[in-house]
């Protein structure tokens, strides 16, 4: 899929493979149901969810998804990502396994709660 260029995240999911959609229909659903205010846009050519700024990204990958919440949030949480791969500002989570949807729900309403502060604060 290099070279395309997505603008919804409904025709990026439609173009993954059977396997990660429904992962990735989850995932987007969880970071709905934290951040109900988001909005869905593309970014880097991924989806994201932004208020006042993007709060996380995800993309899939070849054996994983990508899930990007920034930097400070995996600080926050690295104890419960200790099971997780992950780097200074993604975590990868396997295709398969089940995705740690209260994990998630608390990483977005934590980068919902940073990004509003962050804006207060301009």
């Amino acid at each position: 899929m290099k070279g395309l260029k997505f603008t919804t995240i409904d025709e990026y999911i439609q173009l993954q493979s059977p396997a990660v959609k429904p992962l990735l229909e989850k995932l987007r659903a969880t970071i709905q149901k934290a951040a109900p205010k988001a909005i869905e846009v593309i970014s880097y050519n991924m989806p994201a969810f932004k208020q006042y700024g993007v709060l996380v990204y995800f993309a899939a990958a070849n054996k994983h998804i990508g899930f990007y919440p920034t930097s400070k949030p995996i600080e926050v949480f690295k104890d419960k990502l200790a099971a997780y791969k992950h780097s200074k500002g993604a975590i990868q989570l396997p295709l398969d396994k089940p995705l740690p949807v209260k994990l998630i729900t608390d990483i977005v309403k934590f980068r919902v709660k940073q990004d509003a502060e962050k804006a207060t604060a301009k």
